[in-house]
């Protein structure tokens, strides 16, 4: 159950700290995931009145027609104590041709039961007869201390609902879809997303840049590693709590079940660059500098798997292009490796920013046996900000 635990509105990064540097490139009109063009995102959150159940579902379609023309796509596992499926045939052929649905790690089973009926109603399957390829992507993060896990609440139907539900709006942020009951750097965690602009590079400057965005499943990380723009946030407001004997105690009840479980991260980049899938392969390893620059460290039972797809180029399903007597061309449009470093860049740009934005956007919640977690103070950290704050003219002589 969300709950306003301070007097500040919350807000998203950019909005709280309007001088942060979040690198050298603009955003996408709604700086959200969305921006790039044809990709579609739900968020559900699911709860109960007792507070037990705190869970959710964030469905993505990476295309419109994303069952007859597939994405490029490329997975990087920073660190793999965590789910993400289908991740064996995206390794195998470079090709993602399936929703993508991020929830809790007991709810996969479900998820991925709800893509498939899903794709059966949409794809208009004759009863008893499937006679199409897809491997259902569903990733996890574990939302065991605020939420009931047993309950299995994520239930197929919610799954499909969710699908026919994505959108082009901008992603809704903090306890929303599958970051419902998450917890990053001991705040109250979630969804959080963020977009870049890259100019093109090939003198078409009547063309628009391409976009690369991220959505994220926060659920990982210890206070005192908590960093916003390099400034040690973490360790300021842990020495804080340490003087307050009630969130003394309730911080250390928090650590006691989160320390042998440190928790998770799930970064799902979108694009529209037209990249292959050794590229994406390496614009997933990228998140892994957002992270970091946030307060990750990538711990033993942390699952941080990140997953990037582009919709630069249409590849036929297989399906779509049927037997083949021998191998056959398909023609597409790659970025010249030698230039790809500004799409790098923008990608720990928007993995950082999307954190910031999920803990920013995050609202206290009291949820399953009445434990609470406190939302990141949005008032104490633009106070800490403050002081830090001197721009970069004012230091040059």
């Amino acid at each position: 159950m969300s709950e306003q635990s301070s007097q500040t509105p919350r807000m998203r990064v950019r909005e709280l700290l309007p001088n942060l540097h979040l690198g050298d490139f603009p955003t996408g009109p709604l700086n959200s995931l969305t921006d790039v063009p044809g990709v579609k995102v739900n968020t559900l959150e699911l709860d109960s009145a007792d507070g037990t159940v705190n869970t959710g579902i964030t469905s993505i379609l990476p295309r419109e027609n994303w069952s007859k023309e597939a994405c490029y796509a490329g997975t990087f596992s920073f660190n793999g104590s965590g789910e993400l499926t289908g991740a064996h045939m995206i390794n195998e052929t470079g090709l993602l041709f399936s929703p993508i649905v991020l929830t809790g790690t007991l709810e996969i089973g479900a998820a991925h039961q709800g893509i498939f009926k899903y794709a059966i109603k949409t794809l208009d399957s004759k009863k008893g007869k499937v006679d199409w390829l897809m491997l259902p992507v569903v990733a996890e993060t574990c939302e065991a201390y605020l939420h009931d896990c047993t309950s299995f609440s994520v239930k197929p139907e919610y799954v499909v609902s969710s699908l026919e539900s994505a959108n082009t709006c901008t992603v809704r942020e903090g306890n929303t879809g599958g970051g419902t009951g998450m917890i990053c750097h001991r705040f109250k965690g979630g969804t959080g997303s963020s977009s870049r602009v890259i100019p093109r590079g090939d003198g078409k400057e009547n063309q628009k840049g391409y976009t690369i965005a991220a959505l994220v499943q926060a659920n990982y990380g210890k206070m005192k590693d908590l960093r916003i723009g390099g400034v040690p946030i973490g360790r300021i407001l842990c020495a804080e709590s340490e003087r307050d004997e009630a969130r003394k105690e309730a911080l250390e009840e928090l650590a006691r079940e989160k320390d042998h479980k440190d928790g998770s991260i799930i970064v799902i980049l979108a694009t529209d660059a037209p990249l292959h899938p050794l590229q994406l392969q390496r614009i997933a390893k990228r998140a892994t500098v957002g992270l970091a620059r946030v307060g990750g460290h990538g711990h033993n039972v942390s699952g941080d798997i990140f997953l990037a797809f582009s919709t630069g180029n249409s590849i036929p399903n297989i399906d779509v292009l049927g037997p083949r007597k021998g191998p056959t061309t398909v023609s597409i449009e790659v970025i010249d490796d030698s230039t790809i470093d500004n799409l790098f860049d923008a990608t720990a740009d928007v993995t950082e920013e999307a954190i910031y934005n999920a803990l920013c956007m995050a609202e206290t919640m009291t949820g399953y046996l009445g434990r609470k977690v406190e939302a990141l103070p949005l008032d104490r950290v633009k106070e800490i900000m403050a002081k830090f704050e001197v721009s970069v003219e004012d230091l040059v002589k």
